[in-house]
This record gives structure tokens, C-alpha cells and sequence, in this order.
């Protein structure tokens, strides 16, 4: 753990199924666990039995706890402690998209003997440089003048981002206090780190050398053929972590994976957690 980060108590989830192996979702920045519910309820099955789905809330996102400084560190321990709260013992299928991804993999390195299988979501073990690319949306949130919004639609109004997919995405993180107005997220924390520039922790990726022995469980790597966020380059970094790794592309998919090409992302989770389902 990074010093100085101190590990939020146990987080908020979500559970979808009733029976199978054990599978938890990690979404990305300013995200929260619900976002995975479609998928969630697609493996499961109808019925409830294909998986039990823990829908994770990260630190600074949604119903959980906020941390003083960031940390993937940190983040991956507090997700450990809230699996082995929920099923002492279990081995779990973990999922995790962007942010939740880079905390999939330190939760694989950190926590090995709770992780059975690990499925990364179009994201690298590389820095990213900066949060430029959020920067924009980080402004925009504190812009909105929280005090004097009069309802949710007064807040739509406000918000100025042309992409409606984006502009819900961000405001699913406002939450209203009896007359008040809060953002779930902790929008300080994220605009204190995107201030860092190249020194971002978000964007950036720990340094894991000689600290932590490579995960040798199955690992599931997804990218989307249309996005910029995994390259050909990052694949030895990848096997070096993640020696029984292999790559799926989806084709005609974002960064958002998951959403734009759902049921292709159901069906390889499907395939990939039956090793799992057939020893329960």
C-alpha cells in the first residue's frame, strides 16, 4: 500500500444472482457499480444460478467511502476486504473496466489467492501520461452551481456536454440531500490529481518490480478495436504481470466496452467463468 493512503472501510455493493461462482465488477472513473447490472443480470441467467454478482461501488465513487489521497493500492486491498466480508474463502471471477481494471490487476498481484480469474477491460498496466482527457468533464462538474439548482432537470439544463450518453454518465454521480445538492463522487480528490498534470496518479500505473510475483491465474484481456487505450506495444508489460493472458477485440467497440457491444461481452464472460461453475 502506498504510504500515507488509508484504506476506505468496507464498500458499498450491489448483488445480482443467487447461485454459481463467485464474480465481482469493478467500473471505471466516476462510474459506479450499477453500471454493470445489465451484464450482471445477463450471467446470472434468468433463473439466478449462472453467477453470483457483486456489483462494487470503488473508493470515492457512489455509496462507499471516501480516501484521503488515492492509491490503486489502496483501492485493491479495500475490495479484497469487502470480498472476504461477503464470502470468507471464496475465490472470485473479478471483473474491472478503466480505473476498475488497473484495480483488478493490483488486486490480482496483492491478493492472488483471492482471485481465480481476471478479466481487464480495455485498459493497460501503463501510465496514461495525465487525466487530460477528463479534465474537461471535471470542470464542467464544478462549475454546476450545486447551491442553486432547483431539481434534476434544472441540473441537465445546466450541464454543459453535448454527448447525452457522457452527460448521464456524470450526472448519475449528483445526488440530492433533502434541499441540497452533493456530488457522490469525490470530485476533489479527482480534480486535485488531474491538476498534477503528468504527475497524475490515476493515469499513472504503480510500480510493481520486485515487489509482487507475476498472477498465474487464466486472464481474460478485452479491448474494444476502437479505442486508443491498449496498443500492440502493451502486450509484453501485460504478459509480464500475466503470463496465461490472451486478448479479445471486440469489434466496433469503444473504451465502453461493455456497453457498446453487451451481449459479445456477456458471452465471453460466460465462457471464461465456466472452468469455475463446473467446480462448484
Amino acid at each position: 500500500m502506498t504510504a500515507g493512503a488509508v484504506t476506505p472501510a468496507p464498500l458499498n455493493t450491489l448483488s445480482v444472482g443467487t447461485g454459481g461462482p463467485r464474480v465481482a465488477f469493478l467500473h471505471g472513473l466516476f462510474g459506479q457499480g450499477r453500471n454493470w447490472t445489465q451484464v450482471a443480470k445477463a450471467l446470472a441467467g434468468p433463473d439466478g444460478s449462472g453467477a453470483r454478482c457483486t456489483l462494487v461501488d470503488l473508493p470515492d465513487h457512489g455509496r462507499s467511502p471516501w480516501s484521503t489521497e488515492f492509491s490503486f493500492s489502496a483501492y485493491a486491498d479495500a475490495v479484497a476486504a469487502t470480498l472476504r466480508s461477503i464470502d470468507p474463502g471464496a475465490r472470485w471471477m473479478v471483473v474491472g473496466h478503466s480505473l476498475g481494471g488497473k484495480t483488478a490487476m493490483l488486486l490480482a498481484l496483492q491478493h492472488p489467492d483471492l482471485v481465480a480469474r481476471l478479466v481487464v477491460v480495455d485498459i493497460a498496466p501503463k501510465s496514461y501520461g495525465s487525466l487530460d482527457r477528463f479534465s474537461g468533464y471535471i470542470a464542467e462538474m464544478e462549475r454546476l452551481p450545486l447551491g442553486s439548482l432547483a431539481n434534476r432537470a434544472d441540473a441537465e439544463a445546466r450541464f454543459d456536454e453535448p454527448d447525452p450518453g457522457v452527460k448521464a454518465f456524470l450526472l448519475q454521480n449528483l445526488r440530492r440531500d433533502g434541499d441540497s445538492w452533493r456530488w457522490q463522487a469525490n470530485l476533489g480528490l479527482f480534480s486535485a490529481d488531474a491538476a498534477k498534470g503528468t504527475g497524475s496518479l490515476i493515469a499513472d500505473w504503480p510500480d510493481t518490480a520486485g515487489d509482487l510475483a507475476p498472477y498465474e491465474g487464466p486472464v481474460l484481456w478485452v479491448a474494444g478495436s476502437e479505442s486508443a487505450y491498449i496498443a500492440d506495444e502493451d502486450l509484453p508489460a501485460m504478459q509480464a504481470l500475466f503470463p496465461k493472458v490472451r486478448q479479445l477485440t471486440v469489434k466496433g467497440a469503444s473504451h465502453w466496452v461493455h456497453t457498446d457491444a453487451p451481449d459479445v461481452v456477456v458471452e465471453a464472460l460466460r465462457r471464461f467463468v465456466r472452468p469455475l461453475a463446473d467446480q462448484s
